[in-house]
C-alpha cells in the first residue's frame, strides 16, 4: 500500500445554524456540533483508507466560542495520524457570521477512526505523509 499525504483526505463541511439546532441561549448545542464532526471526520478517514469506517474515540473537545443561532459551521477535518488500523482524525472549526462578515474559531478535536472490511473486521491502512 502506498503512503497518502494528509491533505488527501481534506474535507470541510459546512452547515447553517438554525433554531432546531440550538439551545435556550440561541448558541448551538455541543451535542449538534459533536455529530456535524464526526460526519466530516467519517468522510476525511473514509478518504484515507477507501472503506468503511467506524468512530472509535473522540479526543478532548475543547469548545472555545458558542456559534449563534443564523451563523455558519466551518468544520475542517484531515488525517493526521495511521496506525495499524486504525486514523486519527484533526479537526478545527470556525462559526461565521455572514452579516458581519466575521469569523471566528469554536473548538477543536481530534477523532479515532478503524477502518472496516467487508466482514466488518479491521482492516489494515495506509499510512500518512504528514
Amino acid at each position: 500500500m502506498n503512503a497518502k499525504k494528509s491533505a488527501d483526505s481534506k474535507v470541510i463541511m459546512t452547515e447553517l445554524v438554525l433554531p432546531n439546532d440550538t439551545n435556550f441561549f440561541g448558541n448551538l448545542m455541543g451535542g449538534r456540533l459533536m455529530y456535524w464532526m464526526d460526519i466530516a471526520a467519517a468522510i476525511s478517514a473514509g478518504k484515507h483508507c477507501n472503506a468503511p469506517v467506524v468512530t472509535a474515540s473522540v479526543d478532548n473537545i475543547s469548545f472555545e466560542s458558542p456559534v449563534k443561532l443564523g451563523n455558519v459551521v466551518h468544520i475542517e477535518a484531515f488525517v493526521t495520524r495511521a496506525f495499524h488500523t486504525s486514523m486519527e482524525v484533526y479537526l478545527r472549526v470556525w462559526g461565521e457570521d455572514t452579516t458581519r462578515q466575521f469569523k471566528y474559531k469554536s473548538n477543536e478535536a481530534y477523532y479515532t477512526f478503524v477502518a472496516l472490511d467487508p466482514h466488518r473486521k479491521p482492516l489494515p491502512v495506509v499510512q500518512v505523509i504528514p
